[in-house]
């Protein structure tokens, strides 16, 4: 028997733990819960351990790996290692990939990759491509579509609700949909200009890249090469900024889809009022109605039948 051990939140304990209510067993005195599953015994602890046993507890792990203690995480993200872009490559010919829409309950997840030249470069700045975080959503949809209108090659890609659910049901992580999205994203946007003039690639990074390698492996997907991962990548690369609003754009559009079909407004974000929302959403449509328009396994959905 083998073993594995990741350190997490007490809240994100709480979320694995409504993820395996279906498998929970007696709890060990010190442990918040255990549970079972063909490939492991977990155990969770108050202190923060979430231990792995059995036959395959690296693949049950694995659906975990980009919940790890949010000051760990950051530390670890922030650090550089062998995929960090060098400086030159910013202002070089590159492909920038970035999603919108992770950690909203309602929409769906959208990610975008897009290659621009130095000179097409100079013109996303001159339309006012910037960090799509300080631009609200009726600019990011008016940048969007000059964009579109410079004829810069890029792929957009959306992964509905009802598949994210089937995906996250199957034991996928959020981690995996998002390095899948950007790989398949990349791929499009590579069979769309003369790779000769490719410098690398820059995604905005969510996990570690060893993590993301894995997600890919899993899948029998490698790693495109020259991918670089860096954070607040948008910050540093215009390519990463002008997808970043693409993805943004796309998930605004979407969200006024589905708030049109589910006769009320969908508001973003994970809060109370999202809470009240899905509440609603249940009483008139029923709990199978949620699954069309939100990432139900988000503890929001749990708040929202309380609320019932």
């Amino acid at each position: 028997m083998s073993q594995q051990v990741i350190v997490t939140t007490k809240e994100q304990i709480q979320e694995m733990k409504k993820y395996y209510i279906s498998q929970l067993t007696s709890t060990p005195q010190g442990a918040i819960f255990r549970a079972k599953t063909n490939n492991a015994v977990i155990t969770a602890y108050q202190s923060g351990k979430v231990l792995f046993q059995g036959s395959a507890p690296e693949s049950e792990a694995m659906k975990w790996a980009d919940i790890t203690v949010k000051d760990k995480k950051k530390q670890a993200l922030d650090q550089k290692h062998s995929y960090s872009p060098h400086a030159g490559l910013f202002t070089d010919n590159h492909i920038g990939s970035d999603e919108a829409g992770t950690g909203d309950y309602f929409g769906p997840i959208t990610v975008a990759a897009l290659f621009a030249t130095k000179e097409q470069q100079v013109k996303l700045k001159q339309i006012g491509v910037r960090d799509s975080k300080h631009l609200n959503d009726t600019k990011i949809k008016q940048i969007a579509k000059e964009i579109v209108q410079l004829q810069i090659p890029y792929t957009l890609l959306l992964l509905p609700n009802e598949k994210y659910n089937k995906l996250q049901a199957k034991g996928w992580s959020q981690g995996k949909m998002k390095a899948m999205l950007h790989h398949h994203a990349i791929d499009k946007l590579l069979q769309k200009f003369d790779v000769n003039s490719l410098k690398g690639i820059v995604i905005d990074q969510f996990c570690q890249p060893p993590v993301y390698k894995k997600y890919l492996q899993s899948e029998k997907k490698t790693l495109h090469p020259n991918t670089t991962f860096i954070t607040k990548a948008e910050s540093h690369s215009v390519s990463v900024a002008a997808a970043s609003i693409l993805a943004r754009s796309r998930f605004v559009k979407a969200m006024d889809e589905l708030s049109e079909d589910a006769k009320i407004e969908l508001p973003k974000g994970a809060s109370a009022k999202v809470d009240q929302t899905a509440a609603r959403i249940m009483r008139s449509k029923g709990f199978e109605a949620l699954d069309k328009y939100a990432k139900t396994h988000f503890a929001n959905t749990q708040k929202a039948q309380k609320l019932l």
